[in-house]
């Protein structure tokens, strides 16, 4: 009997795809903008494995990898031992260890898989607003090993004194590359990075999904693409609930940063959470830093404590 429901379902899956697919005028992304990952429609996995490395396009690219995955990645830059783990270890090194915190959350996050990644500080906000770049042979390097290893990354810009529309624009070009995926801090939009907590408009996020929607479909880049927004205080995003987040080919992760405890890192999320029109959501722990000025999680919550966070968190960046 269970076997006999699960082949109609999944001719029911198939028949729906094939039929979004032929119509004309439809959404290109084929799985609902608005979702909660316990409500999730769970297709097959030979529908949802995700194409990471390019090629023709296919009914895959149209599903967004948060759907039936949850990205794990290792935050930093590969030039600072003070900005994250990244910084820490080779590109190798740093590939074993994020793999095995994929596999650790591939346990308890029920029938989705995992996917683990690298997450670049490309636009480093320094004293006064100016932005130190990360060479981008460095970057192409890192973006080329995590292709040969099935693995995503994310390039992040910290904006700095610039305008969230040139932040942007100087990260869109990597979108070229299948696997990356972009990010802006609105924590760092500020001249005095450490000393203030910078801050974005709802307007001007709006406006960063929709130039980076426009720079895929005028380069013809197949897939749906990340763009992460960090947040852990109200100033951050202002006006919040004027964010739009139903682009079809930008998904956007609202994600909760800070360090603390857990009662304090659960307090966050949950006014993140609060932000209904940005449901897809993220989640960033602290590793124990040895740099006197950093803070981290203590303790660290587990991968099991993560996935039951609600809504459950998509995306999991380790610092």
């Amino acid at each position: 009997m269970f076997a006999r429901r699960s082949l109609l379902f999944c001719l029911f899956v198939f028949a729906l795809i094939a039929r979004v697919a032929s119509t004309d005028n439809t959404p290109y992304r084929l799985f609902p903008t608005m979702y909660k990952k316990a409500f999730q429609l769970s297709l097959p996995q030979m529908v949802t494995k995700p194409a990471l490395l390019g090629g023709a396009e296919t009914l895959t690219e149209r599903i967004p990898l948060l759907a039936n995955n949850t990205v794990v990645a290792f935050y930093g830059h590969p030039f600072s031992q003070k900005m994250g783990i990244l910084g820490l270890y080779s590109k190798e090194e740093i590939a074993s260890r994020v793999k095995a915190y994929a596999r650790y959350y591939d346990e308890v996050n029920g029938p989705d898989g995992a996917i683990p990644a690298y997450y670049i500080i490309y636009g480093t906000c320094w004293p006064g607003g100016e932005i130190g770049y990360l060479k981008d042979s460095v970057l192409e390097d890192y973006i080329s090993y995590a292709q040969s290893q099935g693995m995503l990354v994310f390039v992040d810009h910290q904006i700095g004194k610039y305008s969230v529309k040139a932040s942007m624009e100087k990260i869109l070009p990597f979108l070229k590359y299948p696997n990356v995926h972009l990010a802006i801090d609105p924590e760092w939009r500020t001249l005095t990075p450490m000393k203030e907590i910078g801050s974005i408009t709802a307007e001007e996020l709006n406006q960063a999904q929709q130039i980076m929607q426009d720079y895929i479909i005028a380069n013809n880049i197949p897939g749906i693409r990340m763009l992460v927004v960090h947040q852990f205080h109200e100033k951050m995003i202002l006006n919040r609930d004027r964010v739009r987040a139903n682009l079809d080919r930008v998904l956007l992760v609202h994600t909760a940063d800070g360090f603390g405890s857990p009662a304090l890192k659960k307090s966050t999320y949950s006014l993140n959470s609060k932000a209904e029109n940005m449901p897809v959501k993220g989640f960033k722990l602290f590793f124990k830093s040895d740099f006197p000025l950093a803070g981290w999680d203590n303790p660290l919550l587990s991968p099991a404590e993560v996935m039951a966070l609600d809504p459950r968190p998509g995306l999991i960046i380790y610092q």
